[in-house]
């Protein structure tokens, strides 16, 4: 139940981030974002704040915000079509009632003419008992109501598609950098909390019956010398004891502004068929809010590379489809991470954040880097891709995504359940 819910926690925060930049980002730009949804398929909770439903959903596997102008959510009103209408005291429409108009009262009963709620605002048509064709001004945030659901008019200016290029590709480039954003966020909380190991001559905790505390070392002592050679780094300190098992080092250490010299015989280790020396001492970490965030961006910046890498060589080939892991996967190996305690859990989180960030960057359709090509290319033709035929290649894009995660599903499931 704990790798459950620590599942649900992670995948979930690495999803609301990703469409919170989404989100923020269309906000800016003025566009209409009807939904915040998490997860997808059935709601399980839902909240209207302002003009957006923020939503939970069953299958916690993904999410998506959703923009006005981006999917038919609209009914098209038709000429020769009776609808009821709410007016506010300025005489502008509020509420167009498709149907079910007999639970409203206050509206009144027009037959529509001609409609335009992009641009005009205005609904031209004949109101019940009476001949003379009148044209009805729609107020910018009216809701149109159908099958009892109000959903909000969207003008063309808060239209995804009104938007500049630079605001549009702006508001799809926001979701996975949001994912860079938490994972360099986590790492350097984490950072701050554990510390950062750092390659100074100094000694860090020192275990209790190791070699170095049985002959006085303490953590935090300065190593200047060891057998009156100079040390200018943890790594040389490491490599001489690793090479002396048994043997006397004279350890010379700055502590508190006092030079000491404490004789230390390392202990013989062996592993692997070799034999090394090991005195019982942890490498130094630093715990400074500037080396938290140096080490932070270290991390995003390693794993991102390590990731692309991989992708690499699935590209080459040298990496198997078989090898990939999907849902099924992420959730055994958040089950290992976690019990190795909470701050592992985070890192993962860390790390899953980064490749959510990389993989929603590809240049494939349905994806957000599969986006950001159509822009690059309206962006060098001039002029957008016709949204039909854009609409085609993502929806193909989509289903090939849903095959391969089917794919990849089956294979961790064989992997971990079925053998």
């Amino acid at each position: 139940m704990n790798t459950v819910i620590a599942f649900i926690v992670i995948f979930g925060s690495l999803v609301f981030f990703h469409e919170l930049g989404h989100f923020i980002f269309a906000k800016r730009a003025g566009i209409l974002c009807r939904e915040f949804a998490i997860g997808f398929g059935p709601k399980i909770f839902a909240h209207k704040k302002g003009e957006t439903v923020y939503t939970i959903r069953l299958l916690p596997l993904g999410g998506y915000v959703r923009m006005a102008g981006e999917d038919p959510e609209m009914t098209e009103l038709k000429a020769g079509q009776r609808i009821g209408v709410i007016f506010n005291k300025d005489g502008e429409a509020v509420n167009l009632i498709i149907n079910g108009r007999d639970r409203f009262k206050e509206a009144r009963v027009i037959e529509v003419e001609k409609a335009d709620l992009e641009h005009n605002l205005s609904i031209q048509g004949y109101e019940e008992g009476e001949e003379e064709l009148k044209t009805f001004p729609v107020h910018r945030e009216a809701m149109l109501t159908e099958d009892h659901i109000s959903t909000q008019i969207a003008p063309y200016d808060r239209q995804f598609s009104s938007k500049t290029l630079s605001q549009r590709a702006i508001a799809i480039f926001a979701g996975p950098l949001f994912n860079f954003i938490l994972a360099f966020v986590v790492f350097t909380v984490l950072a701050m909390i554990q510390g950062m190991p750092t390659n100074e001559p100094v000694l860090g905790e020192v275990i209790k019956g190791g070699a170095a505390i049985e002959a006085g070392l303490k953590e935090g002592d300065e190593v200047v010398a060891i057998n009156d050679n100079k040390m200018s780094s943890w790594e040389e300190i490491v490599l001489l004891i690793q090479k002396s098992p048994g043997e006397k080092l004279l350890f010379t250490v700055d502590r508190d502004g006092e030079q000491l010299k404490i004789p230390v015989i390392p202990s013989t280790e062996k592993a692997e068929g070799e034999t090394f020396g090991r005195i019982g001492v942890y490498s130094p970490f630093d715990h400074s809010i500037l080396g938290s965030f140096l080490y932070g961006a270290k991390e995003v910046y390693s794993w991102a590379k390590l990731i692309l890498e991989l992708l690499g060589t699935l590209l080459t080939g040298q990496f198997s489809i078989d090898m990939l892991s999907g849902p099924v996967g992420i959730y055994v190996s958040t089950d290992t991470v976690a019990q190795s305690g909470v701050l592992n859990l985070a890192k993962w989180a860390g790390v899953l954040s980064i490749n959510l960030g990389i993989m929603n960057l590809l240049p494939l359709p349905a994806l957000d880097g599969g986006r950001l090509v159509f822009f690059l290319y309206e962006a060098v033709r001039g002029k957008p891709v016709d949204r039909q035929m854009e609409g085609v290649v993502h929806f193909i894009g989509f289903a090939l995504l849903m095959l391969l995660m089917i794919v990849v599903t089956w294979n961790d499931i064989q992997r971990f359940f079925l053998q």
